[in-house]
């Protein structure tokens, strides 16, 4: 609690408040000296010359947050809490607002898997992100979505979505799998956190969730063209191309950099790349977004989306031999708290 914001004040409130060692003198509570943090809260507190015991009414001694909880890494001020896998987040302090009380987060679902023959690339995970959540002294639980799988056939169904991830009270949705060559209809990408690229009558929109005040991200898959090529997953950052197209780009946070980062550069949910047909691979979105193959036996093989990225994957193109599409890449949820 903050030092009196009136009336009579002592030493002995000071140290209460922030501590020190006996025997104590003014000096020893310059803001930003070790004992008085240099927050706003306590901008009456001069940082050096003369001190009055009046400069410290309604100063407060920061409580940062401490928690556990997945693999821990620090940057300046701030800790880091990365989950690959299903977990737990144990906040043990709440702390208080001179020092932390809430996090930020993001909660990156499994990305969709690619289509098969003439296939649309992945949809990438669906992306929430939440900027100061306010957490209490529990345990959280953190579930990170697994990446679709392909369609272990030439043409019909599209291919699977990948699943959910789940964090404090958001949901993400998994990446739409990519629409595969069939006689009629052809088949569509399918919805999700960013929709899977089609093979011929086109997308899914993106149908990203976004509970909790967190804001959502997923974007529609391209069309593809009829007996050719399949269009490019949907990523968090932008839609995917039509007819063989690179698949969405994804979203990069920096903030989420140091000691945690993962992907491309801190992008998370790119879309799968399309398959093509010519002689060349298509590129999957950045964030993890795996490229689809082309026709010949040296680039026809469509890739799967990065592992703890949720980028979709590339669509195939049509060679029996190489047929398949790709597997969707895991999700992933971090965590960042000021911690000091």
């Amino acid at each position: 609690m903050a030092v009196t914001s009136s009336g009579q004040i002592s030493i002995n409130n000071v140290v209460s408040e922030f501590g020190g060692s006996a025997p104590h003198a003014m000096s020893e509570y310059y803001r930003g000296g070790g004992e008085v943090a240099n927050i706003s809260a306590n901008n009456g507190v001069p940082t050096s010359g003369q001190v009055s015991l009046s400069d410290f009414y309604s100063a407060i001694d920061a409580v940062f947050l401490t928690a556990s909880g997945g693999t821990t890494s620090t940057s300046g001020d701030y800790k880091y809490h990365k989950f690959t896998g299903n977990g737990t987040f144990t906040v043990n302090t709440v702390g208080n607002s001179a020092g932390s009380d809430s996090v930020a987060y993001l909660v990156v679902a499994g990305g969709g898997g690619g289509g098969a023959r003439h296939g649309g690339g992945g949809g990438g995970g669906g992306l929430c992100y939440h900027s100061g959540k306010s957490v209490s002294a529990q345990g959280y639980s953190v579930s990170i979505g697994g990446g679709g799988a392909d369609r272990m056939t030439h043409e019909g169904q599209g291919a699977h979505r990948g699943s959910n991830s789940a964090f404090h009270s958001t949901t993400s949705n998994g990446g739409g799998g990519g629409g595969s060559l069939s006689s009629a209809p052809y088949s569509t990408g399918g919805s999700g956190g960013g929709g899977g690229g089609g093979s011929n009558r086109g997308p899914f929109a993106a149908t990203q969730g976004n509970s909790g005040g967190a804001t959502g991200y997923g974007y529609a898959g391209g069309y593809g063209a009829s007996h050719t090529d399949g269009g490019g997953g949907g990523g968090a950052g932008g839609v995917g191309a039509g007819n063989g197209g690179v698949g969405g780009i994804g979203r990069s946070y920096s903030t989420f950099a140091s000691g945690s980062s993962s992907g491309d550069s801190n992008y998370y949910a790119g879309g799968g790349g399309g398959g093509r047909d010519n002689n060349t691979k298509t590129s999957g979105g950045t964030g993890g977004g795996g490229d689809g193959g082309g026709k010949d036996s040296s680039n026809g093989s469509a890739m799967n989306g990065t592992s703890n990225t949720g980028g979709g994957a590339g669509g195939s193109r049509s060679n029996p031999t190489w047929a398949t599409g790709g597997n969707g890449g895991s999700g992933i949820v971090i965590i960042q708290y000021k911690y000091q």
